[in-house]
């Protein structure tokens, strides 16, 4: 019985450290797979750094650009379009007037009426619905018809409320997208961005389709201006505060605009206007420079894309490419270690992790990150610890200050050429005594990134201070323009009447 009974203890022993070799070849092999994302965070935090000497290498490249953009046709990627806006509604507006808007996500539709002083803005039926997808890649009539059937629903809504007058109704046209103007009420397409794709466009007239596609349903509308968004958005700004000189969208896609003196438009020589001045649309979304801080996620993304190497700086800062920025990240991950469980095929569908789900998750302030558990799971991504889903937000902010940060480098980029960033810029023809003399600069800033995401809006209004400096950032003013694209094109048209 002893020989036995030692012989049971033997195997005993012997099963017994060979499941504690197993559990500690797992603990091992755990721990490795956690260093191996921990490893590509990592990589993700440095080179998606932004130190403030790196952005202001940015803002220097992004007021180069600017310049050269202004200087020749095609001399910089930043297009730098005339708008032919060279004055801003003061506030003396009367009317009635209308704006169609038609963006990356939404058209939004509204009236506005004006008793002829600043504090008499009445907003009213502000509408806003979902663009169906299929228009993205549909015909030009299709697109323009469902513009009309919705303006033409707007306008039953109101019944003879506004018709009374016997005229025809004014509507401003908000695009959200490149157009070349030939005059403030017409413009053709240069190029689609946001997900568009309707080539046969390109050329055409914008203010022209809408007008035949209004004319065709019978409606007693006159396109009295085409406007892109950011302009929009500067003229409720300057209605507001005749200190607003720059305004920039944060939405599906990025852009920005502001007013040049004429003079510094070398491209139209002997351009003359009233003002002196002229709003003039960056089309930033194209700016690129080597500073940028650029991650194999980026370069994948890129080429990937319908606008492959076009529109670098908007797939770093705006609403449309985050998220899928955030899922290449999770979908390394989870191909390189097991952390995630099985590679789910949901995330590797491009575009299925929308920006909206990124804000939620990065802000998600429950115990457990039950935010981040359940959007994991519409990705196919079930039963994560909640180590790994700290990790998840982790990236999610990686992604999102790199993206804050470089919105900030773009808008004092902007401040630095019109000699508003304390340094004095590129500012041909300006004295000593101007540059040195701040001047109180407002920035009007609009867009679903920028009003929706606040990690995104603290992170671009910090380090917009730290790039300016606190002497030069006390007078400068960001202000968020709610629908201001949409009412500002409005306030643009009564200031046309007027």
């Amino acid at each position: 019985m002893g020989k036995v009974a030692v012989a049971f203890a033997a195997v005993a022993v012997v099963a017994a450290c060979s499941v504690a070799g197993v559990m500690v070849g797992r603990r091992m092999k755990s721990r490795r797979k956690w260093r191996t994302v921990v490893g590509i965070l990592k990589e993700l935090e440095d080179v998606c750094d932004t130190p403030v000497s790196r952005l202001r290498q940015v803002v220097d490249a992004m007021a180069v650009e600017m310049h050269a953009g202004l200087a020749s046709e095609g001399g910089s990627k930043l297009k730098m379009l005339l708008t032919f806006v060279d004055d801003l509604p003061n506030g003396t507006e009367k009317g009635t007037y209308y704006a169609l808007h038609l963006g990356g996500t939404y058209i939004r539709i509204l009236r506005v009426h004006l008793g002829g002083q600043r504090s008499y803005l009445d907003v009213q039926d502000v509408e806003r619905h979902p663009i169906p997808s299929h228009l993205m890649n549909s015909t030009s009539e299709i697109l323009f018809n469902f513009l009309a059937f919705s303006m033409e629903r707007f306008i039953e809504k109101e019944g003879n409320e506004s018709s009374s007058q016997g005229v025809k109704r004014e509507l401003a046209f908000t695009f959200s997208f490149p157009v070349k103007h030939t005059s403030i009420s017409s413009g053709v397409l240069i190029k689609w961005t946001k997900g568009f794709e309707i080539s046969e466009m390109v050329g055409k007239d914008i203010a022209e389709c809408l007008q035949g596609a209004l004319d065709r349903r019978g409606l007693d509308m006159h396109v009295a201006a085409l406007v892109n968004d950011t302009v929009g958005a500067l003229s409720l700004g300057y209605y507001h505060d005749p200190d607003t000189v720059a305004a920039v969208v944060f939405g599906t896609g990025s852009n920005a605009c502001y007013l040049e003196r004429t003079d510094a438009i070398i491209k139209c020589q002997g351009l003359l206007t009233t003002s002196g001045s002229m709003v003039v649309n960056m089309e930033w979304g194209n700016f690129w420079s080597s500073h940028l801080p650029r991650t194999s996620y980026d370069i994948d993304l890129d080429a990937e894309s319908s606008n492959a190497n076009d529109m670098g700086f908007e797939k770093m800062i705006s609403g449309m490419y985050l998220g899928d920025i955030v899922r290449r990240v999770i979908l390394r991950m989870s191909q390189e270690s097991d952390i995630f469980g099985p590679t789910s095929s949901t995330l590797s569908e491009p575009y299925v992790l929308r920006t909206n789900s990124v804000s939620v998750m990065h802000e998600d302030d429950t115990p457990e990150l039950q935010e981040v558990a359940r959007i994991l799971k519409d990705l196919g991504v079930t039963e994560v610890p909640l180590k790994v889903r700290k990790l998840v937000v982790k990236i999610c902010d990686v992604v999102t200050r790199r993206a804050g940060r470089l919105a900030a480098a773009g808008i004092a980029g902007i401040l630095k050429k019109i000699g508003r960033d304390g340094s004095g810029g590129i500012t041909s023809g300006r004295s000593r005594s101007e540059i040195t003399m701040q001047k109180r600069t407002v920035v009007a800033v609009e867009g679903g990134l920028y009003m929706n995401y606040t990690m995104f809006r603290e992170y671009m209004e910090e380090a917009l201070n730290e790039i300016l400096g606190e002497e030069v950032s006390q007078y400068v003013v960001v202000k968020a323009m709610e629908d201001g694209s949409s009412i500002g094109s409005a306030l643009l048209v009564a200031s046309l009447q007027s």
